[in-house]
Order: C-alpha cells, then sequence, then structure tokens
C-alpha cells in the first residue's frame, strides 16, 4: 500500500532529524503534531541536500547534487519517489503549497558550497544566507500559517531573519571546521583565522538585530501549533550565542563551541514553564 510507504518516508525524515540535530529534534517535539510531520519532512530534504556539500569527500559531490535535484523533480512530477525523505518532502511541498522559488534558492546556496570558499562582498553572503536560511524558515512558515497568505507575508520577513539568525550563528560556532576542513570563510572583510574580539563583536551585534527582530514581529505573532516549538529553537541558539559571546576569541577559531545535552532540555523546560505562563 503506498500509504503504508508514506508512513516509511515520514519515519525516515523523523529518523533523520533526531539523528542529525537534538537540539532541532526537542524544538520539533514542541510543535503541534499536526504539523510536526511536514517540519521533519522539510529537515530531512535540506539536511540531505547539505550533507552532500559538506561531508561526502570521498565522492563527486556535484554529480550527487545533481542527482538528488533531477529526483526531486521527477518525483515531484510523478507523485511518488522510491528515496523515502524526497517522497515525504514533495508531500509537505504539495500539501502546503511551497514555492518552488524557495526550493531552487536553496539549492542554488548548496551548490555554491561546492566551489565558492570565500564570501567577500555584503551582497553575496546576503544571497547565500538567503539561500541556505532563510528561505527554509520561509519554507517551515508555509506549513505554520498552512494556506493563511496574509499570515504568511506578515511574519514573512521575521522568517527570514530568525533564518539568518540561527546561519549566522552556525557560521561563528563553526569556524574551525569551516576553515580548516571546508575551506570555506562566510563572513566578509573578517579575517577570521585572527579573529579578534572588535569583529566578533560587531558580528555577535548583528546577530542580535536579527533575533530581536524575529522575537518581536514573528515569534509572538506565530500561529499557536507552532509558537511553542519556534521558541525553543530561539532560546537554544540565543544561549549558543552567548555562550559564544563569552568565548576568547581565539577559542572560538580553535574549537566548537556547544551547549550540552542537559542544558538543552533544562532550555526546553524553562521555556515551556514560559510559554504556559504566557511571560515569553
Amino acid at each position: 500500500m503506498k500509504q503504508l510507504f508514506d508512513e516509511v518516508s515520514y519515519s525516515c525524515s523523523k529518523l533523520v532529524t533526531q539523528k542529525y540535530s537534538t537540539s532541532f529534534s526537542l524544538a520539533a517535539k514542541m510543535l503541534s503534531p499536526k504539523i510536526r510531520a511536514a517540519i521533519y519532512n522539510i529537515y530531512g530534504f535540506v539536511r540531505f541536500a547539505d550533507e552532500i556539500v559538506d561531508s561526502f569527500h570521498d565522492y563527486d559531490k556535484e554529480d550527487l547534487l545533481n542527482r538528488f535535484e533531477q529526483d526531486y523533480y521527477l518525483s515531484k512530477e510523478k507523485g511518488i519517489s522510491l528515496n523515502p525523505i524526497l517522497n515525504a518532502f514533495i508531500h509537505t511541498v504539495n500539501q502546503y503549497q511551497i514555492p518552488d522559488h524557495l526550493v531552487q534558492s536553496f539549492l542554488k546556496s548548496m551548490r555554491a558550497d561546492l566551489h565558492k570558499t570565500e564570501y567577500t562582498t555584503e551582497e553575496d553572503y546576503k544571497a547565500y544566507i538567503y539561500g541556505s536560511a532563510d528561505v527554509v524558515g520561509l519554507m517551515c512558515l508555509k506549513v505554520f500559517v498552512n494556506g493563511n497568505n496574509d499570515q504568511y507575508n506578515t511574519l514573512k520577513d521575521a522568517a527570514m531573519r530568525l533564518g539568518s539568525a540561527f546561519q549566522k550563528v552556525n557560521f561563528l560556532r563553526d569556524l574551525k571546521d569551516d576553515m580548516d576542513i571546508l575551506n570555506r570563510s562566510y563572513f566578509p572583510n573578517i579575517n577570521l583565522r585572527a579573529l579578534d574580539t572588535d569583529s566578533k563583536n560587531i558580528i555577535i551585534a548583528d546577530i542580535e538585530a536579527d533575533f530581536d527582530f524575529a522575537f518581536k514581529n514573528g515569534i509572538l505573532n506565530l500561529p499557536v501549533e507552532a509558537k511553542l516549538g519556534v521558541y525553543m529553537a530561539y532560546r537554544y541558539y540565543k544561549k549558543l550565542l552567548k555562550k559564544l559571546k563569552n568565548t576568547p576569541s581565539s577559542k572560538i577559531t580553535n574549537t566548537r563551541i556547544r551547549v550540552s545535552n542537559p542544558m538543552k532540555i533544562n532550555l526546553l523546560a524553562r521555556s515551556y514553564i514560559k510559554y504556559k505562563l504566557n511571560i515569553m
């Protein structure tokens, strides 16, 4: 039965989320069950594409990404894929009318990671972040508002700013691996191998502005089905940013700063209490 295969596909996307990101998985559990599976499906798709360009060093990454994209569009046309991650994602794309330009922008940024190693202008930097992060926020927002276009347009800018904030925190956290393993430098006009306090503070101030805008103009106004889950993800990344802010610049370039699993559980509990007491 096709229904059974679809259930297996959804389970695969959930498993990918759980295996690759403890923090995102915890946040997703705080979403309403009505929309949780769709968010797993989005995560599974973007995670697989990201893994192709970041991890599969012994293989032809460009060929893998091209085939992944081709398989996606063929599957979308046929309505089925034997790749369970794609099969689940096309269901969510169709159900929530996720526009193709969001998928294309995401794949464009993933393709840039195959060859581009340095971002020297604000324009290129912002374009990469839009494709790699902002559009993922917009895909999720399509699920959250479930066809309410007025609500989507009202929350659109905040969703993009939150996606930007998450991505910039990732850039700062992953400086060492990005430079040493992937030979990438995302922040423009900053010598990341000799990151100083002033440069780090400029980056952090920019991220804090994104978070502030996203919280006031987006998170507080999300549909109830999505609010707690997004708030939990926001709290986690804010905690990670605080740790980065309190870490010497030299240490950031030599190690990966993390939020421990016990701290994640603590954040989850405190976020839930604040949400229930309406003191977010």
